[in-house]
């Protein structure tokens, strides 16, 4: 039977050395308070120490006094288990100085992997994985070097065929945040701009005797709708009432509570970009990127589009009108609305529906997205992409590698340098004032994000569209197939590569 507690009653009951999963989305459905009262017992008492963190898609506030970045800092965590680190400001940093084990896995292996134990499995089994780098063969999940876990991801073969097995510690606490908690302990979601795996994180909780614990925005009388329940009470443990924080209307249009016509879309998405950019944008180079890389849209294609650069081709199918007869997506459970970037990047504007986040993956995993938008840190001979590891620095591999392993066309859109690059275009025509001192496309890149070996066995379609030209990958490695009006094929792109490429006839 669940009770009601305040934050620091409800946080006594985790123990040292307990397991802890989050539901939460990268920046989004933190529960803060919880994990302030973390900090607040630590502080006083040294405990709870020895903990694990398992989350999906990552936690934190782009803040790294806030969250769980203090306590982490102040060293109660010995392991985190993360798909993505981009909103852990502090904590990134301290795992490449070795002060805790950090692994890094596909943020939909580690979502199936926590539905198998709520399912009373002990991991699960995907394909997503295999040849890059969380693959045992290439390199591990270990970020840092103290990260030697073997157990989490293993090479396997299931009737003759290469599989990769997940398989996490036994999650025995969950901290979740939802909107309202009924006289029966009922949890509802409607405030939430996702439900995440949260049904899946406590039934696997519940399966290895651990506790449950909620923060809700309010406690209502009147029961909620039995489809709005994500969370029913019996599995609750603790809920902890915490006034939300004030925010701006326009943060309204990502619950789902009202209707948005496809007419308003990018007025709400412009009044919440005001409010939730992480850095001030001005790249001519990602305008052209977005505007070639969105003429391969097609009419009912169902698209996931990624942050960063790839943002840039939902401008230009909005201008083109495509935006209105495709089908958008988002790795949190989002189908058919405008995907929110910045602070509140797994939100949606608009949306038709919110999946769970494994269902989603299932989606993804299956091949169910036509294409898909995907940036890149480096391009390799082969084709291969690093998006999530760069010298010094790294953001976590996320949704990336499911997205990208089986999708019909895989679009990676980047730069073909960087770091002083100075690039624009008029009446369609290239002017390259600049190199960048950086370049994207080398003959060995840091880490293996995509494998261009699997994707030619799976028979994908992939594009390199970068501000000047666009490559294909081909059984061979690259092929250059498009060099833009303004650019010299030889001086501005083959002179440049470090490798040769296959070039389409007619280009030279």
């Amino acid at each position: 039977m669940y009770k009601i507690m305040t934050s620091d009653e409800a946080i006594g009951l985790i123990k040292d050395g307990d397991v802890i999963c989050l539901n939460s989305f990268v920046g989004i459905e933190n529960p803060v308070e919880l994990h302030e009262a973390i900090y607040r017992r630590y502080k006083a008492s040294a405990s709870p120490k020895n903990l694990t963190i398992v989350s999906s898609a990552g936690f934190g506030v782009w803040d790294e006094n806030r969250n769980a970045e203090s306590y982490i800092r102040e060293g109660a965590v010995d392991k985190l288990i993360c798909g993505h680190f981009g909103a852990m400001l502090s904590t990134k940093k301290l795992v490449l100085e070795d002060r805790f084990e950090a692994y890094n896995l596909p943020l939909g292996c580690i979502s199936h992997a926590i539905r198998a134990q709520a399912g009373g499995l002990p991991g699960a089994l995907s394909k997503v994985g295999l040849d890059i780098f969380v693959d045992p063969n290439i390199d591990g999940p270990g970020i840092n070097k103290i990260s030697r876990d073997t157990s989490l991801v293993k090479h396997v073969k299931v009737d003759n065929e290469e599989f990769l097995y997940y398989k996490l510690p036994k999650i025995n606490i969950a901290l979740i945040k939802g909107t309202a908690a009924d006289s029966k302990g009922n949890i509802s979601f409607d405030d939430m701009y996702m439900s995440g795996d949260a049904l899946s994180i406590c039934q696997a909780v519940k399966a290895n005797h651990g506790k449950v614990i909620v923060q809700v925005d309010r406690i209502v009388s009147t029961p909620s709708r039995p489809r709005n329940t994500i969370i029913p009470g019996c599995m609750v443990d603790a809920i902890v009432k915490v006034d939300p924080e004030p925010r701006h209307a326009a943060y309204e249009s990502l619950t789902g509570s009202f209707e948005i016509p496809y007419s308003q879309w990018q007025d709400w998405s412009d009044m919440l970009a005001k409010r939730t950019a992480t850095k001030p944008e001005k790249n001519p180079a990602a305008k052209i990127i977005g505007k070639r890389a969105s003429m391969e849209l097609k009419p009912d294609d169902i698209v996931n589009i990624g942050i960063g650069i790839p943002e840039n081709v939902s401008h230009f199918a909005r201008l083109s009108g495509m935006l209105d007869q495709i089908t958008l997506t988002v790795e949190s459970g989002g189908v058919g609305g405008f995907p929110a970037s910045g602070k509140v990047f797994g939100a949606m504007i608009g949306a038709a529906s919110m999946n769970d986040m494994a269902n989603q993956f299932d989606l993804y995993d299956n091949g169910g997205l036509d294409i898909c938008f995907m940036g890149g840190l480096e391009v390799d001979r082969f084709g291969n992409v690093n998006s999530h590891r760069g010298p010094g620095a790294f953001s976590g591999i996320g949704g990336f590698a499911n997205i990208t392993a089986k999708t019909h066309t895989v679009v990676f859109c980047l730069t073909f340098n960087t770091r002083g690059l100075d690039v624009s275009e008029e009446n369609g025509v290239i002017n390259i004032a600049k190199n960048g001192s950086i370049p994207k496309f080398v003959n060995i890149i840091n880490s293996i994000s995509f494998s261009a070996k699997r994707a030619l066995v799976n028979k994908q379609r992939v594009l390199y569209v970068t501000e000047r030209c666009v490559f294909e990958l081909c059984s061979s490695g690259l092929r250059l197939i498009e060099v833009y009006p303004g650019v010299d094929a030889r001086k501005d792109v083959l002179n440049l590569l470090p490798f040769d490429v296959e070039v389409k006839s007619g280009l030279l």
